[in-house]
């Protein structure tokens, strides 16, 4: 799925909250239709890094247990068929930020509506309501159905 590849470029923002679960499966069902490759984008900061001090060390974060958990994510809410039309990519940096810079020359950017951090009440979360108003590309915010356990159907 390199960036010089003719087939459209579907960028999705996965955080492991149901919103982003719905959000994947949309980015699958999308890119189906219109012959494209879905890149599942995370993004992960660490503690301080933008503080004022030395550079900040987390002892307890593991980027390759981080890459696992994002694969085992996608291959948890598409099924073991669907992580071939995946590409996972976990990206250090703001997750705003990250999302932009991954979505930009892509057909579309999806993402969820709220994510896991932020007010239980809101509709709209941070990350969502930035890349809509920054992005270069269309946006596709999906929320999860009613139930709160996101998109029940798995494409096929």
């Amino acid at each position: 799925m390199d960036r010089q590849d003719s087939s459209p470029r579907v960028v999705v923002g996965v955080d492991g909250s149901p919103s982003s679960h719905a959000a994947l499966r949309w980015a699958v069902r999308y890119a189906g239709l219109v012959g494209g490759a879905v890149e599942a984008v995370a993004a992960y900061e660490l503690p301080g890094a933008r503080g004022w001090s030395a550079p900040a060390v987390d002892v307890e974060f593991d980027k390759e247990a981080a890459e696992q958990g994002l694969v085992n994510e996608v291959r948890e809410v598409l099924g073991e068929s669907g992580t071939s039309q995946v590409r996972e990519l976990l990206v250090r940096g703001n997750p705003t930020e990250v999302l932009l810079n991954a979505a930009d020359g892509a057909e579309v950017l999806v993402v969820g509506s709220r994510g896991l951090g932020g007010f239980a009440r809101a509709l709209l979360g941070s990350v969502s309501q930035q890349c809509a108003q920054h992005a270069k590309c269309p946006v596709v915010i999906v929320r999860p159905d009613a139930s709160g356990g996101g998109v029940t159907s798995k494409p096929s």
